[in-house]
């Protein structure tokens, strides 16, 4: 993709800059998430994603032969769930939703960011749901290996942080 070119460290930065993370249009609630990007002056736009919750595109910069934007939604993405009880939810009642979602994925890279809770959370069954500790815990690792997610508990109050960290650093490294 930028394999043919080598850019300076300078040019990085401006590329980096220009990134535009992309927030699915059926994400709710996530103003925590917004607020966080225009504090920072970091772009984003509102459109229809076919998975995931989150995702980047880099817009025309022909001054870098970047002739057209690219948008890479199908290489990587973040699923954000609020809380442990949304994924007890989606593993339990809206199971085959959920996992239509990652299938239509394929081979993208989905990070699964999970708000207001932890692994110790489900061990301990911290969590206002019936769906047992060991079910739970047993689904979501299975749904892992099943569809290679990487997943990450993050305070609701770092969401913004994390989703723009990962798309910037794998931007990046595909400059590099």
């Amino acid at each position: 993709m930028f394999n043919n070119f080598k850019y300076t460290d300078t040019e990085v930065k401006q590329i980096l800059k220009a990134m535009v993370i992309i927030v699915d249009t059926r994400e709710k609630e996530n103003s925590h998430i917004t607020e966080y990007f225009q504090k920072r002056g970091i772009a984003y736009i509102s459109q229809g994603l076919s998975f995931g919750d989150y995702g980047y595109m880099v817009p025309a910069s022909p001054e870098h032969g970047i002739y057209r934007d690219m948008y890479f939604i199908n290489d990587i993405v973040v699923e954000r769930k609020a809380s442990l009880e949304e994924l007890s939810g989606n593993l339990a009642q809206h199971r085959d939703r959920f996992e239509n979602e990652f299938l239509r994925a394929g081979k993208c890279a989905v990070t699964l960011l999970i708000e207001r809770g932890s692994y110790s959370d489900i061990i301990n069954h911290r969590y206002n749901t019936e769906l047992k500790g060991a079910a739970f815990m047993a689904s979501l690792l299975a749904w892992e290996q099943r569809h290679g997610i990487k997943t990450v508990f993050v305070d609701r109050e770092h969401a913004g942080q994390f989703i723009y960290s990962r798309f910037y650093y794998h931007l990046r490294e595909l400059l590099k």
